[in-house]
């Protein structure tokens, strides 16, 4: 079962109209679609409706009998002005490292919707977490953190920072960095990380 967050963010890539419009252009019936595909009317018809997504092996059968490529179906965004909101009552809630102990914080996706980003926006709350637990990490790019309540402890490299309200930082995220609450107060963040 899709939770509604990944419904909208598949939905967005409309894959069950282009293949109707695809199988109406070649006037192609779904008894017929079926019949070259192997796969039933009735699984289809749910497909075209956007009642289901298709796996992409299901979605490349398709594909071939129309002579387009899996990108076919997820291109075409670019079509359209990029315009995704994400309401906050459909964020999910993610720890830093899941099934792990001692996470130092916990995060949102803020710009989920949106199907070609070219950054990363997270809201951030951060946990109690002694600084020899954090788990240092890196990745291409740069990363952007502006605190938005309490003090955050922003390790990069051997350097160590602290953040209070209303304080950013910018850096080269492939340098090894972490962070972490300071002091016993509530702690949350907005982190913006490069493609």
């Amino acid at each position: 079962m899709l939770s509604a967050t990944l419904k909208t963010g598949l939905g967005n890539y409309d894959i069950g109209g282009k293949l109707r419009t695809l199988r109406l252009k070649k006037k192609m019936g779904l008894v017929e679609l079926g019949q070259h595909t192997g796969l039933s009317p009735a699984m289809l018809s749910k497909i075209e409706r956007g009642r289901l997504f298709p796996t992409l092996p299901t979605l490349l059968r398709i594909a071939l009998v129309f002579g387009v490529g899996l990108e076919f179906f997820f291109a075409g965004a670019r079509e359209k002005p990029v315009v995704a909101i994400a309401r906050k009552r459909e964020r999910v809630r993610l720890p830093e490292r899941p099934q792990a102990r001692n996470n130092a914080f916990h995060f949102e996706s803020l710009d989920y919707a949106a199907v070609e980003r070219r950054f990363n926006a997270y809201y951030a709350e951060f946990l109690p977490v002694a600084a020899d637990k954090r788990q240092p990490h890196a990745h291409g790019g740069a990363e952007f953190i502006y605190v938005l309540k309490g003090t955050l402890s922003v390790h990069i490299g051997t350097d160590e920072h602290a953040l209070g309200e209303g304080d950013s930082v910018y850096f080269d995220s492939s340098i090894p960095h972490s962070y972490g609450r300071a002091g016993e107060r509530a702690c949350s963040a907005i982190v913006v990380t490069s493609v």
